[in-house]
């Protein structure tokens, strides 16, 4: 802790501020909690672990990962969390309530990306013991000042919550638009079409075409070199860049490799290659795809991915970017993928899977109809990203008191309205 501490503000412990009430917590097993399902949230030290039907705390309090949180990772992800209401608790999370004088929210905001890592015991399991729990310092201001600053960092947070829920729900709208426009086409001058016929994918609409990938697409796996060769060098596709994203430019790859020549001509990248991931430990993360959208020279792919060089003139760049992605495709993508330690699939695999393609003109409507959401979605994301960065610098400035809070107006928060 450092040695500065605001005038009037004082150097408190968890034990000093906060009453910790880990004897009333009760753990149950997920056959407990399968036979007792209902509405009050069951936390663990990362948050709700599911509902069940009865509660042992109400009220607000603070829980403090015990074990298994996020402690070495905890400027990005919380260790603790402010819930209220009722609810039960297991026995991997501290449970704290605020003592008389203070506010159990600034409480929370003191602590969930603190760094606490010399308070955590080693061994297999990461753990925080509550005898050096209660001993963790922060900066505690007046009540008044304390209630102030909790009330601008949730103003800040329900600001995030909401974006986030907007995204979400965006991102739903997204997925049963790629549904509908992917199966059933979008038709001509807004007019949906009216005549279907059966193909291996289901039904479709007529003047469509029912292909394998592999008619459409040659498969050529990705660069395999030793460590030393990546962070410097030219860019490369890796299994990130294809996983988030359904068109990857140039800017987005944060990746180098060096290469000889022979590997840069072997594992170019041109605009229009489509890219999959090609193994990963979880089953739904395989197949996912991204097109290069870009025209550049000089980029390479990664041996986590499958790299598919379009061999017809049927398939627009814009529609490539979600064609694979389809519900029906992903099922064959996943349905067929094989199983050891990883789930893994290759070329020929890859191949095998059916398509349904419209015609071109159409393939343009459909990928502008999920552009404009995608662009909807991606302005959200930005706000979200800006509304984090500005999250950080308030606490940053109000939880040392570098800026002080005026507990007469509501001149600070309007600065995060």
């Amino acid at each position: 802790m450092s040695n500065s501490v605001p005038q009037g503000w004082s150097v408190s412990t968890i034990g000093d501020t906060c009453d910790v009430l880990d004897s009333k917590r009760i753990p149950l097993n997920s056959q407990d909690r399968a036979l007792r399902q209902g509405i009050y949230p069951y936390y663990g030290a990362n948050g709700v672990q599911g509902y069940i039907a009865d509660f042992i705390f109400e009220g607000e309090h603070v829980l403090l990962a015990e074990d298994g949180g996020y402690f070495d990772e905890w400027d990005s992800r919380p260790i603790s969390y402010l819930v209220s209401g009722r609810f039960w608790v297991n026995n991997h999370a501290h449970i704290l309530k605020a003592k008389s004088g203070h506010e159990a929210r600034h409480v929370h905001y003191s602590l969930v990306h603190k760094n606490i890592l010399k308070h955590i015991n080693g061994g297999t399991r990461a753990k925080l013991n509550q005898s050096d729990m209660r001993e963790i310092e922060y900066l505690t201001p007046p009540l008044p000042e304390q209630q102030k600053i909790a009330t601008i960092l949730s103003s800040v947070d329900d600001v995030i919550e909401k974006t986030r829920a907007q995204i979400d729900k965006l991102k739903d709208l997204k997925t049963g638009m790629m549904q509908e426009l992917l199966t059933k086409g979008i038709g001509s001058d807004g007019v949906p079409h009216t005549e279907f016929k059966d193909s291996p994918v289901g039904r479709i609409p007529v003047g469509w075409n029912c292909k394998t990938i592999g008619e459409l697409l040659e498969f050529k796996n990705g660069l395999n070199k030793e460590k030393e060769y990546f962070g410097r060098g030219n860019p490369i596709v890796n299994f990130t860049d294809v996983f988030h994203r359904h068109g990857i430019t140039l800017s987005d790859l944060a990746g180098k490799v060096e290469l000889t020549q022979s590997e840069q001509e072997r594992f170019e990248v041109r605009q229009g290659d489509v890219f999959f991931t090609r193994t990963s430990e979880v089953p739904n993360e395989i197949g996912m795809s991204a097109v290069f959208l870009d025209q550049a020279e000089n980029v390479s792919f990664s041996g986590f991915t499958l790299r598919g060089r379009p061999v017809t003139n049927m398939l627009e760049i814009q529609f490539c970017k979600y064609c694979f992605s389809s519900e029906y495709v992903r099922k064959q993508i996943v349905s067929s993928c094989s199983y050891t330690t990883r789930a893994l699939t290759n070329g020929t695999l890859l191949s095998q899977c059916l398509i349904a393609i419209p015609p071109k003109q159409e393939q343009l409507k459909i990928a502008q109809s999920l552009d404009s959401i995608d662009d909807v979605i991606q302005s959200k994301a930005r706000k979200l990203r800006t509304t984090l960065h500005t999250k950080k610098a308030l606490m940053q400035d109000l939880l040392t008191g570098k800026v002080r809070v005026n507990v007469t107006t509501d001149q600070r928060e309007s600065v995060v309205a």
